[in-house]
């Protein structure tokens, strides 16, 4: 199984660790399980300049990827630059597995853009994940960039209620281990699920969701990035 080539002619966003996508589930777990031992909890990240989306959608009844990539400016998010990728969707629905279904199309957004983030906020998780590396742990690891995963949902652990107001977090806690925030985004409306992917500390996660967060409940990251993998 030969390693498939990514981003290799972006000399400034090209992929640090290569490794097969073709995997059987079974492969998909142990490779998560030796790659997330080269995540990195601390903020190891350049300032904030410009930072991007990823979301992905399928076409043609899941046979087909569609990744979109979205820059924007911080503090102003508008947006920069965009890309979308398509390609065969050859990796089962699995549960704790998403990030070899979608990766490869995201990879290949990503090379289309002419800006190198600063920062990569990804819909979905980060350490939140069971066995601590989900899409956006998955990402920042193969690209060596500052990644966050900002889920919609709940994947593992458990949570008190945070205070109505927009800010404010509770940990999120699996096994005695705090392995994301669950943040109110916006008073009223369910939080967030905020998670470390790789160079950011938790806290600089939560700061910099809250950073790209208006009035919606999600960040204009990924709410651009969705408009563009979900549009025809």
């Amino acid at each position: 199984m030969a390693a498939m080539p990514v981003l290799a002619h972006h000399a400034s966003m090209h992929a640090v660790i290569e490794h097969p996508w073709n995997l059987s589930p079974a492969e998909a777990i142990a490779l998560q399980q030796r790659l997330r031992r080269k995540v990195d909890c601390s903020d190891r990240l350049s300032p904030v300049h410009c930072v991007a989306g990823i979301d992905v959608g399928f076409e043609d009844g899941g046979n087909i990827t569609r990744a979109a990539a979205v820059v924007l400016d911080l503090p102003g998010l508008q947006v920069i630059e965009q890309a979308v990728a398509r390609r065969p969707t050859t990796f089962p629905y699995v549960p704790g597995l998403l990030s070899f279904r979608e990766l490869p199309a995201v990879l290949e957004a990503l090379a289309k853009l002419k800006t190198t983030p600063d920062l990569i906020l990804c819909d979905g998780q980060g350490l939140a994940h069971p066995r601590r590396f989900g899409i956006a742990c998955h990402l920042g690891v193969i690209l060596d960039l500052p990644t966050i995963g900002v889920g919609k949902t709940r994947l593992c652990g458990r949570h008190e209620e945070p205070a109505n107001q927009k800010g404010a977090w509770v940990p999120l806690l699996d096994r005695g281990e705090t392995i994301g925030a669950v943040l109110r985004t916006r008073a009223g409306v369910k939080p967030v699920y905020v998670s470390i992917g790789h160079r950011v500390s938790l806290e600089t996660a939560i700061r910099y969701t809250l950073a790209c967060t208006t009035r919606y409940r999600l960040p204009e990251t990924t709410r651009q990035a969705h408009r563009l993998a979900s549009s025809s």
